[in-house]
């Protein structure tokens, strides 16, 4: 019998025997590498391509696509090997009743090695994730390119990138990866939503020998690629597993957040609509803004119980974004955080705020931004890597945003920074302030000391009289009772209130209508 269950002749049988040769042929494409090798992966703490798709899937919902499909390579001895499935598991399934579609690549088989027919066959799932509107998600566990195939593989390659594109902002796209992801392969995560990393995976362009024969660096792989590192430094993961089955468990909550295409709203979850006061809120913001706490302590009082997903988590930590629900809605937050920075925003999370306003307002998904921002960082280095531009990108999203736009104001919000985090002036529909709100060109610090500094010098006490001025300038510029008294919020709510402040305003928007004038597209900064 042929190792090749395609190539073995079929003799003429009855339907029984058809059946029964077909389940056979089926069984064996299904062990992949075979026995050794399924044992030798799932030793290293790992689940086999067909048990992550198992793990993920609701039960007995899979129906695999092209099991039987064939690499086409006869050179360098390619011309009798077999490779079960061509090394990737392919097909569609339900999440929480859902339709997606799944691609997971089977390390087993010449190491996930990608070819022409691998890449063929993930490419067709991702078409009828677009025909049929439903996310992909694609289990990333590859050494690499079939250099056996040559220019083949990486065409495939560029497919496959060609068509994360076309799905980009059509259907949430969700890349796990699970074991190594090198060179090219590495762009497909990079061109997806939402990059789930377990620490067990490592993921770069250039291996860390290569590095060494180039450039003299010499790096451990986990230190180039590993989860920690392109979570905290690169920013290119946005959750870290710590497992495969905990990778699942991270798409299957991120799923249940995001509708199945851009056509559609994001999923509600039943709630009762009652909306309690919460006297305790305004204890956990200090009244002197610089002091710092914990933003994420406030997220979970406003937000559904138990519903916060944060998204990058440990990049730009300054700045907060992650879904959640409110009553039962979902909405994506952005929020500046004062633990970390003082919340000052800086080139990285101008990107990352950015980024993830544009994938909010590309699937309905309602934006609750919480201010409390003391400005931009100021520095040489950021000056050179271009604060402009990124700052830039974050005024660019929230302007072009269409979904519903709702933002408190904790504490304070001065210049450009307080427009970035989307001020009335850059579409806010609804904007609240806490008593303690501070809304100024600057603080009211800094504002005394360039233009009151003559007073100051001259004065018989000039740390009395600058306290005195210091004071002044916040009752006249900075309290939110100015900014109310120009609409440039719509009210001044007891902070025990803001949950229902957002409930009520994120319900009064759900049909929202926004009129622009027609154009092809606006141009984002670089």
């Amino acid at each position: 019998m042929s190792a090749d269950p395609a190539r073995d002749p079929i003799v003429p049988q009855g339907m029984a025997e058809r059946v029964a040769e077909l389940n056979r042929r089926r069984r064996q494409v299904m062990e992949g590498g075979g026995a050794s090798r399924l044992d030798k992966h799932r030793s290293e703490g790992k689940l086999t391509a067909r048990e992550r798709i198992e793990a993920l899937l609701d039960p007995d919902s899979f129906q695999e696509m092209f099991l039987f499909a064939r690499h086409r390579c006869t050179l360098f001895g390619m011309a009798d090997k077999e490779l079960p499935a061509d090394g990737v598991v392919t097909g569609y399934g339900a999440v929480a009743q859902r339709l997606v579609h799944v691609a997971s690549q089977d390390f087993t088989v010449a190491g996930g090695s990608a070819g022409e027919v691998h890449c063929d066959k993930i490419v067709e799932v991702m078409k009828d994730s677009l025909k049929t509107g439903s996310p992909f998600i694609f289990f990333n566990d590859s050494g690499g390119a079939r250099v056996q195939e040559g220019i083949d593989s990486l065409a495939g390659y560029g497919r496959i990138f060609y068509h994360n594109v076309l799905l980009s902002g059509v259907v949430p796209q969700i890349a796990l990866i699970c074991g190594p992801c090198a060179g090219g392969a590495a762009y497909s995560p990079a061109l997806t939503d939402f990059t789930i990393q377990t620490r067990k995976a490592q993921m770069f362009l250039t291996g860390p020998q290569v590095i060494k024969a180039t450039t003299g660096e010499v790096v451990t792989a986990e230190e180039l690629g590993g989860a920690v590192t392109q979570m905290n430094y690169s920013g290119v993961t946005h959750f870290v597993a710590e497992d495969d089955h905990h990778a699942v468990a991270i798409a299957r909550d991120l799923l249940s957040y995001l509708p199945s295409n851009n056509a559609e709203d994001p999923p509600l979850r039943p709630h009762d609509g009652r909306v309690e006061p919460d006297p305790t809120l305004a204890d956990l913001v200090p009244v002197n803004p610089r002091q710092a706490y914990d933003m994420r302590a406030i997220i979970k009082r406003l937000v559904d119980f138990g519903t916060f997903l944060e998204v990058h988590e440990n990049y730009a930590a300054n700045v907060i974004v992650g879904f959640a629900r409110i009553v039962g809605r979902p909405v994506g937050i952005i929020a500046n955080q004062p633990a970390v920075m003082g919340g000052v925003l800086d080139i990285d999370s101008s990107d990352k705020a950015a980024r993830f306003v544009r994938f909010c307002n590309a699937f309905n998904i309602p934006v609750v931004n919480l201010v409390d921002v003391p400005g931009f960082l100021p520095g040489i280095r950021q000056e050179y890597g271009g604060i402009i531009r990124h700052g830039a990108k974050m005024l660019f999203a929230y302007s072009a945003a269409t979904v519903p736009k709702v933002s408190v104001i904790l504490r304070k919000a001065y210049g450009g920074a307080y427009l970035a985090m989307c001020a009335k002036e850059l579409g806010a529909d609804r904007v609240a302030a806490w008593p303690t709100a501070e809304i100024a060109v600057m603080g009211a610090e800094g504002a005394v000391n360039v233009v009151f500094r003559r007073e100051i010098e001259s004065a018989d006490d000039p740390e009395a009289k600058r306290a005195e001025l210091i004071e002044t300038y916040r009752a006249n510029f900075s309290s939110p009772f100015v900014a109310a008294s120009r609409r440039l919020v719509d009210d001044i709510i007891d902070p025990a209130q803001t949950r229902r402040y957002l409930a009520v305003s994120l319900e009064a928007l759900r049909n929202k209508r926004d009129h622009r004038p027609e154009k092809k597209h606006g141009l984002i900064p670089l």
